[in-house]
């Protein structure tokens, strides 16, 4: 009696967000099935030409009263996302996760550092990445990343604001329960999350998962301790990212507690 589903729901973004903690919370819901990859459908050209078929054979079976989510972070920032994903369901609901701008171009570049460590390639300091001439250089991938407003923009031009749920994902972290009743909510599903299926560990400093008798905690590739920032430089990041923020929470009728 199962079948695999093109989604009804998609977490868009954002990278470094906390994308992976909301599927993985979420999947603890008895309604929700998830893909277990990031498909990158929307976003990559090289898979967009494989149809819709091909996407949906990469989604998990599911039954008739369960939603299929799938999340790939890079849609948020995508040129031809919004679009793309409009034409196969105008009506589909969104998940958007973010947190301080700053504190996810910080994030972005410790993924980039351990990555390179690991693979034996160069590094390079992070002021040495987000400083050049003097000045902020905004050209970097990881600040671009992180101006909300320009990428939610190109997504107000194709869903309205209610079809888009934003999670706060320096909350989720701290006191996931709240941010995801939130999510149930505006799936229109019935409570199933419970405070009974999270743990703090100690060692990790976040919340793990306990479900179905079990308990795993997110990859070890999360949590990385972030590199000291010289304050010099995150004020610049602060002020820069202060008036996109600022148009950010009038776009979408709420304000978060960033720098």
């Amino acid at each position: 009696g199962t079948s695999r589903q093109i989604p009804q729901t998609i977490i868009i973004g954002v990278r470094k967000g906390g994308t992976r903690a909301l599927l993985e919370m979420l999947d603890i819901h008895p309604n929700i099935v998830v893909a277990p990859t990031e498909v990158h459908f929307f976003d990559w050209d090289e898979n967009y030409v494989k149809g819709i078929d091909w996407y949906r054979s990469l989604m998990p079976f599911s039954y008739g009263n369960q939603i299929t989510i799938e999340k790939t972070p890079g849609y948020f920032t995508s040129p031809q996302a919004p679009e793309r994903i409009h034409d196969m369901n105008s009506s589909i609901k969104l998940l958007l996760i973010l947190r301080d701008p700053t504190e996810r171009v910080i994030s972005d570049y410790t993924q980039v550092y351990y990555n390179r460590v690991e693979s034996h390639k160069p590094v390079q300091l992070f002021e040495d990445i987000v400083i050049k001439n003097g000045a902020l250089n905004t050209k970097y991938k990881a600040i671009q990343r992180s101006l909300y407003d320009v990428h939610m923009e190109k997504w107000l031009k194709h869903f309205s604001l209610d079809q888009i749920h934003i999670v706060d994902g320096n909350t989720l972290i701290k006191d996931p329960l709240p941010e995801l009743q939130k999510v149930e909510r505006f799936l229109n599903l019935p409570s199933r999350i419970m405070s009974s299926n999270f743990y703090f560990n100690q060692t990790k400093g976040f919340y793990c998962i306990r479900s179905d008798g079990r308990e795993r905690c997110l990859h070890e590739s999360k949590g990385r301790p972030h590199p000291l920032v010289n304050n010099t430089v995150l004020e610049q990041l602060y002020s820069y990212f202060r008036e996109h923020n600022a148009k950010f929470y009038r776009m979408v009728n709420h304000s978060f507690d960033w720098h």
